[in-house]
């Protein structure tokens, strides 16, 4: 029945952010017309996790787009070589080894590397 999931960035700067994906990213991608990427991502998984209410963590409703790796460390470098900026350091958490990066439109966005098994 479910064949996919289809992810949606909304960008004041959509055709950077497009840019940005494809070039610096190197994630694929169709052109559906006038510039209009879409990008065939190469493989997905999906959580679903309590809300906090305290204001710390995610209120109910909302979601999260993250990247993942097999190794942060290397993932990090190509990409600070290709201009990608960071928003922090590498930090350990219980899930995996996770930093956030910068992209076109405001956005920030989790990298990580997970510590679970698929």
């Amino acid at each position: 029945m479910i064949k996919g999931v289809h992810t949606m960035f909304y960008s004041s700067d959509a055709a950077g952010l497009r840019v940005f994906l494809r070039d610096k990213l190197g994630l694929k991608a169709a052109d559906v017309g006038n510039g209009w990427l879409i990008f065939d991502l190469p493989e997905a998984d999906m959580g679903c996790h309590p809300s906090d209410e305290s204001g710390e963590g995610a209120r109910s409703g909302t979601h999260a787009i993250s990247f993942y790796c097999d190794d942060i460390h290397q993932t990090v470098e190509e990409l600070k070589a290709k201009g990608v900026k960071f928003k922090g350091k590498i930090e350990d958490r219980k899930y995996g080894f996770v930093t956030e990066f910068y992209m076109p439109g405001d956005f920030s966005v989790q990298l990580y590397q997970p510590k679970y098994k698929k």
